[in-house]
C-alpha cells in the first residue's frame, strides 16, 4: 500500500487539475502562453501520474483495469475480474 501522504498528493493534484481545465482550454485556444505559464504547475494534467485504485500503488499500473499487476494477478486469479481467464495452452 502507498503511503497515505502521496494518495493525498495525487487527489489535490487531481483537483487541481479539474479546477484550471477549462481556463486552461481557453488560454491555450487564445495562444496566450504567457499567461498560460503562470498557472500552477500542478494544473497540467502531464502532472497526474497513474495509481492503482485499490491501494495507490504508482507502478506497474494497467490502464485497462485501474489497478496494478500485483492486484490484478490476485483479482484474476480469484475470478472476480469480468472477461479475464488464466492462459492455458
Amino acid at each position: 500500500m502507498a503511503k497515505k501522504s502521496k494518495i493525498a498528493k495525487a487527489a489535490k493534484i487531481d483537483a487541481t487539475i479539474a479546477k484550471y481545465a477549462e481556463l486552461r482550454q481557453q488560454l491555450k485556444a487564445a495562444h496566450d502562453y504567457e499567461a498560460l505559464s503562470k498557472l500552477p504547475r500542478n494544473a497540467s494534467p502531464t502532472r497526474r501520474h497513474n495509481r492503482d485504485q485499490l491501494d495507490g500503488r504508482p507502478r506497474g499500473y494497467m490502464r485497462d483495469f485501474g489497478m496494478s499487476r500485483l492486484n490484478f494477478w490476485h483479482y484474476a486469479h480469484l475470478g472476480q475480474i469480468p472477461g479475464v481467464k488464466k492462459a492455458s495452452w
